[in-house]
């Protein structure tokens, strides 16, 4: 099993910062992949960066390719998901979730609850 806490969400005007927090508990933090994915209202639920359980391999969604950076601390058993040039379009929740494989591969099988991001313009 695996618990995972999201944590930095906010309001912010458009082209500020924000850093998320994901942090884990239970199985070994070296188990698993950890990806962030966003639900806007309305809309389906998008990935949006995912890092692998080495911290290797870094995956994004072209939408926040350059802005968006994927992190992870074993020390501390988190990751984060540093947000930089935010726009209004990336208001949504944001969660976090466990892939079991070790890497990007959609097994997510273990979500956090989310953390509302709200972008003004």
């Amino acid at each position: 099993q695996v618990q995972l806490v999201e944590s930095g969400g906010g309001l912010v005007q458009a082209g500020a910062s924000l850093r998320l927090s994901c942090a884990a508990s239970g199985r070994s933090f070296s188990d698993y992949a950890v990806g962030w994915f966003r639900q806007a209202p309305g809309k389906e639920r998008e990935f949006v960066a995912a890092i692998s359980w080495s911290g290797l391999n870094t995956y994004y969604a072209d939408s926040v390719k350059g802005r968006f950076t994927i992190s992870r601390d074993s020390s501390k058993k988190t990751v984060y998901l540093q947000m930089n040039s935010l726009k209004p379009e990336d208001t949504a929740v944001y969660y976090c979730a466990a892939d079991m494989t070790g890497y990007h591969k959609g097994r997510y099988d273990y979500w956090g609850q989310g953390t509302q991001v709200t972008v003004s313009s």
